[in-house]
Formats: C-alpha cells, structure tokens, sequence
C-alpha cells in the first residue's frame, strides 16, 4: 500500500509542473481540434490556441514558490531551483517564437502545420523536464523525448527527399550517440549504485580506487558523446549542415536555439555536481584525476575552428549559418571549461543573446523564401534597395553573431572571454579571437551581396506584416541587450 504522505507530498509537487501541465493539456486540446477542423482553417487557430497557451504557461511562474533555493520535488527526480527556472522560461519563449515563424512558413502545408506546432510544443515539454531533472533516468526519458520529437520535426514534409535524408542522418546519429550516453549513466549507476546526482557527486568525490577512476573516466568520455551531439560540437557535428539544410527553416532555427540550450543546461547539470568541487566561494576544481576541462578546452578550440573555415565555403545560407551554429557552440564551451561561476553566468548570458540573433537571422531567411526567392546567396544580391528592412534586420543579426559593438553578441563574448582569460586559459581566449575575425569574411558576405552587388535573381520580395512585426521583436532585444545589458547580467548572477 501507498503511504498517505507520499501520495500527498507528490500531490503538492504538481505546482512545480504546472507549466507543463499546461502546455501537455494543449497538446491535447490541440490533436482533437485537429481530427475535428477542416485543414484550411487550421494555421490561425493552431497558432492563437498554442500562443496562448505558452502565455498562460509562461504566466504560471507567477503562482509558482520562489527559486532562491533548491527543492526537490516528485519523489526528488527533479529540483526547481535558479537554473530550471531560467531554462523553462528560455525554453517557452524559443517554443513560442518558432510557433510564430512556423505560422508564416508555408513550406510546411496546411495538411503538416498542426501536426508540426503539437510537435514543437511536445519538444518544449521536454525540454523544460530535462532542465529540472536531477536524476539519470529521469534526465534520459527527458533527452529521448526532446530528442525523438526533434527527428519527426525534421522529416515533417513526408515527400520531400531532402527533408528525408536530413531526418536519416539526425536518427542514426542521434540512436548512436543516445545509447553510448546511456552506457555512461549505467556506469555511474554501477559505480554508486543510485541515479540520484546527489548521492552519485559524493561517491565520485569519496572514490580513490583506481578502478573506480577508470570507471569515471569512461563515463565522463560516454556522456560527451551525447552532450556533444546535442550541441553540434566537434567531433559529432557532422549531422548538423545536413539536418539544418533539409529541415524546414522555421524548424532549423529552433533546433539551433532550443536542442542547442538544452544541451548546454546539460553539461551544467551533469559535469558541475559530478565531476567538479566548489574550491572558492566563484570557482570550481575538476575532481581529481579527471581532467575533462582540458578536454573540453581543446573540443572548444577545434570546433570553433571547424566551423568557421567551413562556413567560408558555404553558398546556402542555411548551410552557412549551420556551420555559424557549430562554431557559436565552440564559443559557448569557453564558459563550461572556465570552471567558475564567470564562465557558467556566461554561457548563460550568451544563451538569451543567441536565441535572439540567430532566430532573427533564419527568421530572414524564411521570409525571403516564402516572398519568392531561394536559400541561395545569390537570392540576396541588391535585395537592400528592393527590402531594405529585411535587410537592415539581417545585417544587425549578422553584426551581433560576429560580436561586433554595440549589438548583444558583443557583450556576450566579452563574458566568454573574461572567463576564460580569468582562469588564465590565454590559448582558448586567442583561438577565439581570431576564429571570430575569421568569422567576418562570411557574415560579411551575405551583408555585401545585399547593399553592395547587383541583382542577380530577378524576383519582387513582399515581406507580410507577420514577419515584419516578428523581425522587429527580435531586433529590439538584440540591440536593447547590448546597450543595456546589465539587468539581464544581473539575473544570470542570481542564478548561478
């Protein structure tokens, strides 16, 4: 039988996932009204009813305790603390937006934008139980979940072969990477004998034999495997230009911020309890005989590099802005290997100020595509004179990925920087500096093309109002941000 205070004390726990309570029971309004409505009605109602109920979602907070401390909550398979609250509210705000970029995405039909918005939805759901997750197997069900759902996401146009290829690709690599993760957490479990991330931070402090060494060096290496994949670092990246060129856009752009992000709230709830001790009252010690920073230093270094030579080449912009996402992630690992409170208030920072540039630059492509043109640079030669709004739009995105002042990425770099050069790595912070002046040859290729070449595809872009008020929510804050940065710097000090 049950104990009464057990039932009880779950009962009470429910506040703490009332989000997503919220969200699922959307989910399933959502699938009836979809078998009901006929399909040509479906894109406005789908969009209003999803919008609103992520507001409410995102309302929901309000009623929600205070995340000054941690609580454990549902049998303690999750915690709500600072980082979860942070991590699904971002997550709400990428679901919301990539709603709103999906419903002006026309290469998704009527007949598959239902079933893509229930989907980005489930993804989020997912994502936001992954961020609060303090328990191996909860944290896998919650890394399948997103994960699977983001496979269906990518093939969602049934009939288009590229699109079938991308969502092979991102299958077969996500099943292989998938399990050697779980092999690492069943290593853990074997080492400790509990999934609990509490329990299984004091075992691996209290471990010394040097068996147990080897043991933690192997699930150290099984869980970079996943977490690697998940961020599209080096070397398991190779999916990432594919996926992103076969995927719709609108889907594209939101597995570059919304995957991406858990990823990186990932490697902060894993290594950090895990395989790292509080030295300082702001800095961290690997444990001892496990130098995963250093590793993590070099994957850093050559992913960052990777991705930008390969972006040199690129002449499809979704490709091209594919290998930015591989090389934003190198930069990103600069705040996970500073092992301080520095680099992990960085990578934060560096997170929001992501979501917003690099959804406002698909967010341009999308609409060129859906006005008429192509994914092809050559689709925005002389496009300035024919859209110049658009095309100041993508230009302050781009300007902001390249971290030039006075955009938000500048002031997140500077973050990433000072991290690094304040645990004196002097060699990560000069391959980041000069990975990013490398950075603005091609970013400052697509700006050329648009105000400084002819034309070279004759067609009339007309830009809908929908993407126009999209594009301008998404500027404000990559301005505001790097202006006014330091309420936002505030609350990522709070949460760390």
């Amino acid at each position: 039988m049950i104990p009464e205070t057990f039932i009880r004390s779950n009962l009470q726990s429910l506040v703490f996932i009332a989000p997503e309570i919220i969200i699922t029971l959307a989910i399933i309004i959502l699938l009836v009204l979809a078998v009901v409505l006929p399909y040509q009605r479906l894109r406005l109602f789908f969009t209003i009813l999803a919008m609103i109920a992520l507001a409410i979602a995102l309302g929901s907070f309000r009623l929600l305790p205070s995340a000054s401390q941690s609580v454990a909550y549902l049998s303690e398979l999750f915690v709500w603390d600072p980082l979860t609250h942070f991590f699904k509210i971002f997550f709400i705000l990428a679901g919301a937006l990539t709603v709103l970029l999906n419903h002006g995405n026309k290469e998704i039909g009527n007949l598959r934008y239902a079933e893509c918005t229930l989907l980005v939805l489930a993804v989020t759901v997912g994502m936001m139980l992954l961020a609060a997750a303090d328990d191996l197997l909860m944290i896998y069900l919650a890394f399948e979940t997103m994960g699977i759902l983001s496979y269906l996401l990518v093939g969602i146009k049934t009939r288009d072969v590229r699109g079938g290829e991308a969502a092979l690709k991102y299958v077969l690599y996500g099943a292989f990477t998938s399990g050697i993760m779980l092999f690492g957490f069943s290593l853990l479990f074997g080492l400790a004998g509990t999934t609990d991330l509490a329990e299984i931070g004091r075992q691996v402090a209290a471990a010394n034999h040097p068996q147990y060494r080897i043991l933690l060096v192997l699930a150290v290496l099984f869980f970079l495997v996943g977490l690697l994949f998940k961020t599209a670092s080096f070397p398991f990246h190779f999916w990432c230009p594919d996926v992103y060129e076969g995927a719709p856009t609108s889907i594209t752009a939101f597995l570059s911020v919304g995957p991406k992000a858990a990823g990186f709230a990932l490697f902060i709830r894993l290594f950090y309890p895990l395989f790292a001790s509080v030295s300082g009252t702001s800095a961290y010690q690997a444990v001892s005989g496990l130098d995963w920073p250093t590793v993590l230093a070099g994957i850093s270094a050559i992913t960052m590099t990777l991705g930008n030579l390969a972006a040199i080449q690129q002449n499809n912009l979704k490709r091209l802005l594919a290998y930015s996402s591989i090389a934003h992630a190198g930069y990103l690992l600069m705040g996970i290997v500073a092992l301080s409170n520095l680099g992990l208030e960085a990578v934060l920072f560096y997170l929001v100020v992501y979501l917003f540039m690099n959804l406002g630059a698909f967010a341009v492509v999308t609409a060129v595509v859906e006005a008429g043109g192509g994914e092809e640079i050559q689709f925005y030669r002389g496009l300035g004179s024919k859209e110049p709004f658009a095309c100041i739009a993508m230009a302050i995105f781009l300007f902001s990925l390249i971290g030039v002042p006075p955009f938000a990425g500048f002031v997140g770099k500077v973050y990433l920087f000072a991290a690094v050069i304040s645990q004196k790595i002097y060699w990560l912070a000069v391959v980041a500096a000069l990975n990013t002046v490398v950075s603005l040859y091609y970013y400052l290729r697509v700006v050329k093309a648009m105000f400084f070449e002819s034309v070279a595809v004759a067609f009339q872009p007309r830009l809908s109002y929908g993407f126009r008020a999209l594009l301008a929510v998404l500027i404000i804050p990559t301005i505001g941000l790097g202006i006014y940065w330091q309420p936002l710097a505030k609350m990522v000090q709070q949460i760390i």
